[in-house]
């Protein structure tokens, strides 16, 4: 009997044990999923993670000046301006104060969005005809690279118009960071030293010499300190006496001198009666969730909404990311876009643009009637044959959200790689060619080779249209993406394929941001492709009568994912530098 006793007794322990490690095993799974949960061993790269915030920028310096931003209390507005203003230090191909562009803001506890437009304007001098030659065509050099290829610029107004209605530091503040980088200097990276030392277009301006290269307009070398003083100045000025230093004060005083210098009709009077103006932004629905972009003069959101549209009734998830057919899809979608682009977008103030048309569920039917699983539809049955152009990529985007879930998407360029290449001298500021966006001349593509009408014709002070994407996407009435990219006409679709990526194909926002990418924007009837896709794809996408060409990357998107009460940032490894910059 004791030895019976015994044996049960060690039985009820053994099954004691047992069940202990089974509850063990439960708990460490759960936990396991818990953690899954913030970090996806299912996928190859992973996001920044951040409890209270995230920057996202093309430049991790001024990534920091945001998130410093932040940690001081600061909301998301604050810190999207300081990041604004420390890009014209730190990245002076695309960050500027002579340019202009698009912010979304989204203020979570008035539950509202705004579309804030500080998209450059047509001097009042502006003809229609400024750029066309005695034989009536497009003299691309006097478009682009010129006195008279600069919009007044709007960046200057457009921060100060977003910290003042919604943000909560001050404006001197905001500056501050800027202005210390251009009087103390900045480390010349790798990626600056190359990109000077190419660019003959700056050192054939003299005040471009003055600002950008050592003494006789020798370009820095890696390592070495690039001081900003004339910068330095033209950010003091803007502390000391507001938006009015750039728009009717001493700034404006050397922009219109300059002008007036070298055979550019941009004046004090137009740099006076510059404004930034709201719009309503454009939203739509896609897979549950809730799509808010930005509204005319920008074609992006417009587009985006028709594209996902379009994209619903197709299986792209079980299709998979990349595939043949996946692509096929995506790229049929886009020459449609793209088409209709070409003829009804431009300035709403000056043309009436049928937006809700465009991006009507019952439109996006009608146009998927005719796209075929076996084949392409060439563009030219989709629109007139026109040839293709170039594609600059420096544009710059950058995101943000702070601990209270607020954000900001914040695209702004200077149009080209440093714009114009014009310095203003005594300011440091360099000018966006931003005119060559319009439609120098109906049917003839800009530099981007995109096809504009006579609804982006040059007016006086017309804004141009603009492929400038800034964009979130809601989850229950919440931020949950929050993305954007520069890229020219390749902006849109690149903002396509991280949402489809994210949402479609259930990416982590850093293995969204790495997948290899794809264009088509009706003319050229060209499909571009990043390195990286696999090459049996791209023999069945030849098989289907696709003209392929292989490019170099496409875009620089910075996103910020907001999940489970944390901040996953990706800043895209396409450019040097990049930085998505956590606040904990």
């Amino acid at each position: 009997m004791p030895v019976l006793i015994r044996n049960l007794r060690l039985k009820s322990l053994s099954l004691a044990i047992l069940a202990a490690s089974f509850l063990m095993m439960q708990l460490v799974s759960s936990q396991l999923m818990a953690q899954e949960a913030i970090i996806r061993y299912n996928g190859i790269g992973h996001p920044v993670i951040g409890k209270h915030g995230m920057v996202a920028s093309q430049n991790d310096v001024a990534s920091q000046v945001g998130a410093d931003i932040l940690k001081q209390g600061g909301n998301a507005v604050d810190a999207a301006v300081a990041v604004g203003f420390a890009l014209a230090v730190t990245l002076p191909r695309a960050g500027n104060l002579g340019g202009g562009g698009f912010m979304m803001v989204h203020l979570t506890e008035e539950n509202k969005t705004i579309a804030i437009d500080y998209r450059e304007m047509a001097p009042a001098a502006a003809t229609r005809d400024m750029f066309l030659d005695k034989d009536g065509n497009v003299d691309n050099n006097k478009a682009r690279f010129s006195h008279l290829s600069s919009g007044v610029p709007g960046t200057v107004m457009g921060m100060h118009h977003a910290l003042t209605k919604y943000g909560t530091m001050s404006w001197e503040q905001v500056i501050e960071p800027a202005r210390k980088l251009a009087a103390d200097g900045i480390i010349v990276s790798h990626d600056l030293a190359q990109n000077l030392a190419g660019r003959k277009r700056l050192q054939e301006n003299k005040a471009s010499c003055a600002a950008y290269f050592k003494a006789n307009c020798v370009p820095y070398e890696y390592g070495e300190l690039l001081v900003q003083e004339d910068l330095a100045w033209s950010f003091k000025e803007m502390q000391d006496h507001g938006p009015d230093a750039f728009y009717k004060g001493e700034i404006a005083k050397k922009i219109a001198a300059e002008m007036a210098k070298a055979g550019g009709v941009m004046t004090m009077a137009d740099l006076a009666n510059y404004k930034a103006v709201e719009r309503k932004p454009v939203q739509g629905s896609f897979k549950g969730y809730d799509v808010i972009s930005m509204p005319p003069p920008s074609s992006g959101g417009v587009h985006i909404i028709q594209m996902l549209n379009m994209l619903d009734s197709y299986p792209l998830a079980e299709q998979g990311v990349n595939t043949a057919s996946t692509i096929h899809a995506m790229v049929e979608v886009m020459k449609r876009a793209y088409a209709d682009r070409s003829i009804y977008l431009g300035d709403p103030d000056f043309v009436d643009v049928p937006m809700k048309k465009l991006m009507a569920p019952e439109y996006a039917k009608e146009l998927n009637q005719d796209i075929q699983e076996c084949c392409i539809t060439p563009s030219e049955k989709i629109r007139p044959t026109i040839f293709p152009g170039y594609e600059s990529p420096d544009t710059t985007h950058y995101s943000v959200m702070d601990r209270w879930g607020n954000a900001v998407s914040n695209t702004y360029t200077l149009n080209f790689s440093y714009g114009s290449g014009v310095t203003i001298p005594g300011t440091g500021i360099l000018m966006n060619n931003e005119m060559d966006d319009f439609s120098a001349k109906p049917g003839i593509p800009n530099a981007f080779g995109l096809i504009g009408g006579e609804s982006n014709a040059i007016e006086p002070a017309k804004r141009p249209l603009s492929s400038m994407t800034p964009t979130f996407v809601f989850k229950d009435g919440k931020p949950y993406i929050v993305t954007g990219s520069p890229g020219g006409s390749r902006i849109i679709t690149t903002v396509l394929q991280i949402i489809l990526n994210v949402l479609v194909h259930d990416l982590n926002i850093e293995d969204a941001t790495h997948t290899p990418r794809i264009h088509h924007q009706w003319y050229p009837d060209v499909l571009f492709m990043e390195p990286g896709h696999n090459m049996d794809v791209v023999r069945a996408l030849e098989s289907k009568g696709y003209k392929i060409r292989r490019t170099w990357s496409m875009g620089s998107t910075q996103s910020i994912v907001y999940k489970d009460g944390l901040f996953f940032g990706s800043a895209d490894p396409r450019r040097p530098n990049a930085g998505a910059i956590p606040v904990n």
